[in-house]
């Protein structure tokens, strides 16, 4: 790689054609710099001996050259890496949420009307190209959306086409007989639609907030709905947990109001990890003969109700924050905003306007993937003999998904994973490019077209190095999902 880029471009086309007075010193003091009078193959022995040195612990002697711009790349690669990690970790989660989600409903639906919609939507936004994804969000989500909010009215028929929309795609998720569909999505059609009434008259977008019944009302289906999924509603002790967790953050919200005004980073820091301790602690105590389950109950339940606390705080500061932005929030270029005063809450929400859009792009074209693999791994993993014994034993369905299709339908999932974990951590170059992200995908692209050696290497020093640690995790996670492959 470092032969075929040092062969295919010129670090010295730009001084060439400059008509500066000292355009030959300048070329001279690069050509120092860069070490351009050694032939590319030695010029790499050497480049390898100074990245040899990265190898020696605590010696911090690591080197990979300098920039045109006469720059260590060891200084410019952190930037780099922390600019991409931060664009992808939200698009590389909610996609492999979101696509094992609707993965295996689909397979549990197969062939129905919901199957079908998620199958062509899955397909065509896999073939979208990602530059033209961008563009789109920026003219209609980010355009579009920050006009709105001038005056966020939101017209009469809109509001019944999303309400009728909800509540079909809710239909389709709960299945059942038509009268059980029909009484089901009639219900969350109303309900949406009095939500967006309440929204478009009140000005909510203006200045939006949870609020202490919205938190208890959200913390309550998350109680039942994680009691659901891990341990079943007949467990009372598993759904007593989630209630008393539920409770607690809505006491928390009361209680602090008054220290998120004070608050840092590493006090959100703290206050997750003494979430989790309360909500372990909870479970363990009510857990009685099943702690176990009764304390992942409490550990989810409280940490998605404590988030939902969070994210209250963070609405309180929306005002305040298109304010400093000329009511214009929505970003499309850039991953903050120069000069922005502010708390850890202004700049948090400035984090995650300028995140938003290339999230959403690097997720339209993730997800797909995800909920194919998803669904075509439930299908096979639902035919084979061991969930039919499952069956048969007169096990909850519940049970038989979550416990004996799912964790083994995971197993083929790891592997799309730890690929794709070292492919986004290569960046996004497209997307950072169009949305002006200064990422890894930054890096590589500038440094190829402008000949810059060093960073480029760097730039495959990192993936290299991504490649191998997350092959290696998955390695370990096949030895966690399957007692087959663990080695003693």
């Amino acid at each position: 790689m470092y032969n075929l880029a040092a062969f295919s471009a010129d670090p010295l086309a730009d001084l060439r054609e400059s008509s500066a007075l000292n355009k030959d010193k300048l070329i001279a003091a690069r050509v120092e710099t860069l070490q351009l009078n050694v032939p590319p193959p030695l010029r790499w022995a050497l480049w390898l001996g100074g990245a040899a040195k990265c190898l020696i612990p605590f010696a911090n002697a690591c080197d990979l050259g300098s920039t045109i711009s006469n720059a260590q790349v060891t200084d410019i690669l952190p930037l780099a890496l922390s600019s991409t990690v931060q664009l992808v970790t939200g698009a590389l989660v909610l996609s492999i949420v979101l696509g094992l989600t609707l993965g295996i409903i689909t397979a549990l639906r197969q062939y129905s009307g919901l199957d079908n919609v998620v199958t062509f939507t899955s397909f065509f936004l896999y073939s979208l190209p990602s530059f033209l994804i961008a563009v789109l969000l920026k003219e209609f989500l980010a355009i579009g959306f920050n006009d709105f909010l001038r005056d966020p009215v939101i017209m009469t028929w809109l509001i019944i086409v999303i309400a009728l929309v909800l509540g079909l795609l809710v239909q389709s998720l709960v299945g059942g007989d038509f009268r059980r569909r029909l009484t089901v999505g009639g219900i969350t059609a109303v309900i949406s639609a009095v939500v967006l009434f309440f929204i478009s008259g009140t000005g909510w977008l203006l200045n939006p907030g949870l609020g202490p019944i919205a938190i208890a009302v959200l913390a309550a289906g998350i109680a039942v709905g994680t009691t659901a999924l891990v341990a079943g509603l007949r467990n009372r002790r598993a759904l007593i947990t989630a209630f008393i967790n539920a409770a607690i953050a809505v006491v928390a919200y009361f209680a602090l109001q008054g220290l998120f005004d004070i608050s840092s980073a590493g006090t959100l820091v703290i206050l997750g990890i003494a979430t989790l301790v309360v909500g372990l602690a909870v479970g363990f105590f009510m857990g009685g003969y099943d702690r176990g389950q009764s304390m992942r109950v409490g550990a989810i339940v409280a940490l998605a109700s404590g988030a939902l606390v969070i994210l209250d705080r963070f609405m309180q500061s929306w005002s305040e924050y298109s304010g400093l932005v000329n009511g214009r929030p929505i970003a499309t270029v850039g991953y903050q905003t120069p000069n922005l005063g502010g708390d850890v809450w202004v700049s948090g929400l400035d984090t995650f306007t300028h995140l938003l859009l290339p999230t959403i792009a690097l997720l339209l074209i993730s997800f797909a993937g995800y909920t194919r693999y998803a669904r075509a791994g439930m299908l096979e993993v639902m035919g084979q003999d061991y969930v039919r014994t499952a069956r048969a034993k007169g096990l909850p369905e519940r049970t038989v998904i979550v416990r004996h299709a799912f964790r083994n339908m995971l197993i083929p999932i790891t592997t799309l994973v730890a690929f794709d974990v070292g492919a986004l951590l290569g960046g996004a170059i497209i997307t950072e490019a169009i949305f002006g992200i200064p990422g890894m995908g930054n890096l590589f692209f500038t440094g190829l077209r402008r000949g810059d050696l060093n960073p480029v290497m760097g730039y495959f020093v990192v993936i290299a190095a991504m490649a191998i640690l997350f092959n290696f995790l998955a390695d370990l996670a096949y030895a966690a999902l399957d007692p087959r492959v663990r080695v003693r």
